[in-house]
């Protein structure tokens, strides 16, 4: 059966990271509608105002947790504060470059977030997400 491609929203307060992730959802076939957003504030915003970047389409979220102005735990806090018709579209993955056992354990006690993984996006996470987000069955 093949996986079906999704959208995604990269949040990265990063240019270079936005870059590399969007090639590599692109590389690997996965993504339908890829959007990225340098403040998380921005994506919330997006998400708000549109409930899904196209329709029914799932959306994957990849987030920094370590970001400027909103972090992405601060994301996920606000994310979870929206309707279940709304969280139900989205599947978000978080990504850090520290090892901040505190962010780390934040991250992990939200409902919203499915997996947490070490910064940079790589073929490999986004094969493992294929496999196991219900979004691409």
């Amino acid at each position: 059966m093949e996986n079906k491609k999704v959208n995604f929203i990269i949040v990265d307060d990063s240019e270079l990271d936005c870059f590399i992730a969007e090639k590599l959802v692109r590389h690997a076939g996965v993504g339908n509608k890829i959007k990225s957003f340098l403040r998380a504030s921005d994506a919330l915003d997006y998400i708000k105002k549109t409930n899904s970047i196209e329709g029914e389409t799932p959306t994957v979220v990849l987030v920094d947790i370590l970001m400027p102005i909103m972090s992405g735990v601060e994301f996920v806090e606000e994310f979870e504060k929206l309707p279940f018709e709304v969280r139900e579209k989205y599947y978000i993955v978080a990504f850090t470059s520290s090892m901040n056992k505190k962010d780390m354990g934040a991250m992990k006690s939200y409902d919203s977030v499915k997996f947490l993984f070490d910064k940079p996006l790589s073929p490999e996470v986004l094969s493992s997400l294929q496999e196991n987000c219900r979004f691409f069955s």
